[in-house]
């Protein structure tokens, strides 16, 4: 398959090509300065064929971000008109917004850093203001924001930030944190809850020292727990481990990651593992000894939950969109659609029954299932029949794809449950889905060896910036991060 993607060195757009070989899925290309030093290159794009092909299956687009438009049309196209542009087909699903990129760490994977930069970068709480207005324009409106950074929560305001973000109805605020503030204070966090703050997005890399001394350069794992333990206590019900996971350093540890978040259901609600992405210019022994792609975690968490959690639970992203047209049917207001590209990652919601893994693919037909939803939507849509009979013929057809016996719970009722959402579309009864599960998410965000413009023209995940813009994550940090920072910082 053809696509475009990025020079390594010059980060110029080149031809490139995806294609099969060995079992595995590659992609080649080259640039005329590459050239000179090693000629083409050849990047691992998803490690198992088959779950490359089984994914593929589910790819929708999306349309766009309404009203949204470039700042500047530079006439070269993809992605050099980020902001967005015509060309994107998804809307935004998450926003970013980096509130500085000063950090208590001096992580070697990080995006940010303004010990290296020698600048400081924070937006103004006017600017923050405008970004969070932009998003919320949007049509249909952002709803969930993250702060990020460097560290968020040394920005100045951060409670103040937080209030300013419920105040502008987002459904869905998160902090992005390495958790040291948290750890250290129980009442910050008592004043974050109370300021509106839904989920703590935790930078989480293992359950023993030995990870967090490769990659954060210090051991860390006492300040996490700790952190939980703080958000915990003060009435905070979501945090989410968040492990940037590397070839030989902590792949060993998914499983007891996985283990250790369902221990603990009552504050941590997922697991999202984001595969190490190779920023600047990296050697290629090192890369190709640390590169690690989704089919690969998919493959780690199968084998290190003794196969409870088996590679047939995992689904793409789009998978559920289904979910959001039949809403969006039965409403008649536009709604969020998860239309990223089908190979940007990976999910799954799991159960716990006797201590043991209980995927939702063990007792719901999943496929079978959105391929209903996909009927009549349509049905719907063109209102041939009335919302009544819609939902006899729903409560009927959803018995078809749920086996009850094999349910993770005594009262658990995957029947009553699907109805609500699908029937509400609210939130308390997405809610209620989410209480008891625990989410295992994948996010290959992309470097510029493994950059694929097909992936960033669905992506779905964007930043907010000074300047008016919402950019792709992955274009974002590969190519615009510099230049942005840079027009809104001062010097240290």
């Amino acid at each position: 398959m053809k696509t475009r993607s990025l020079c390594p060195r010059t980060l110029e757009v080149v031809d490139a090509k995806v294609y099969e070989k060995d079992g595995r899925i590659l992609i080649k290309k080259s640039c005329e300065e590459q050239e000179q030093e090693q000629g083409e290159i050849t990047e691992i794009y998803w490690s198992d064929a088959s779950l490359y092909n089984k994914f593929a299956r589910w790819q929708y687009d999306g349309g766009g971000n309404a009203g949204i438009q470039i700042t500047e049309n530079t006439g070269k196209g993809c992605p050099s008109d980020c902001g967005l542009c015509p060309e994107h087909k998804s809307s935004t699903l998450l926003a970013l917004i980096d509130l500085t990129n000063r950090c208590n760490l001096r992580c070697k994977t990080c995006f940010a850093n303004a010990a290296v930069s020698g600048y400081h970068y924070e937006p103004t709480m006017e600017q923050l203001e405008a970004m969070m207005k932009l998003l919320r324009s949007e049509v249909p409106p952002c709803p969930a924001i993250q702060f990020a950074g460097g560290e968020p929560l040394l920005r100045e305001n951060f409670v103040e930030i937080v209030k300013m973000a419920r105040t502008l109805g987002f459904s869905q605020i998160q902090v992005a944190t390495n958790g040291l503030i948290m750890a250290k204070s129980i009442e910050f966090c008592r004043n974050l809850k109370d300021a509106g703050l839904h989920t703590t997005y935790l930078q989480f890399d293992g359950v023993t020292e030995e990870p967090y001394k490769i990659l954060r350069g210090a051991p860390l794992l006492k300040t996490k727990l700790k952190a939980i333990e703080n958000c915990s206590s003060v009435g905070m019900k979501s945090a989410v481990l968040v492990p940037t996971l590397m070839k030989g350093v902590n792949d060993d540890q998914i499983g007891d990651m996985v283990r250790f978040a369902s221990e603990n259901l009552h504050i941590i609600k997922g697991v999202n593992v984001q595969p190490i992405s190779f920023e600047g210019r990296v050697d290629e022994a090192d890369r190709q000894k640390g590169r690690i792609t989704v089919p690969d975690c998919i493959n780690l968490i199968e084998e290190q939950t003794g196969g409870e959690i088996s590679r047939e639970s995992f689904y793409p992203v789009p998978f559920v969109l289904p979910i959001s047209r039949f809403v969006e049917a039965w409403k008649g207001t536009a709604q969020i659609k998860f239309s990223v590209h089908q190979h940007c990652g990976a999910a799954t919601y799991v159960y716990i029954k006797d201590g043991k893994f209980v995927p939702i693919t063990e007792f719901i037909d999943v496929e079978g299932f959105m391929e209903f939803l996909k009927g009549n939507a349509e049905v719907l849509d063109g209102s041939k029949i009335g919302k009544l009979k819609a939902t006899a013929s729903l409560i009927s057809a959803v018995k078809r794809f749920i086996d009850k016996d094999k349910a993770p719970e005594k009262g658990f009722d995957p029947l009553t449950l699907l109805t609500n959402i699908l029937s509400t579309g609210d939130r308390e009864a997405v809610a209620k889905f989410h209480r008891n599960s625990l989410f295992i998410g994948i996010m290959h965000f992309m470097d510029a060896y493994n950059f694929d413009l097909e992936r960033v023209k669905r992506c779905g995940i964007h930043y907010a910036t000074p300047d008016g813009r919402i950019i792709p994550f992955c274009t974002y940090n590969a190519i615009y991060r510099p230049s942005v920072e840079q027009a809104f910082s001062t010097p240290i």
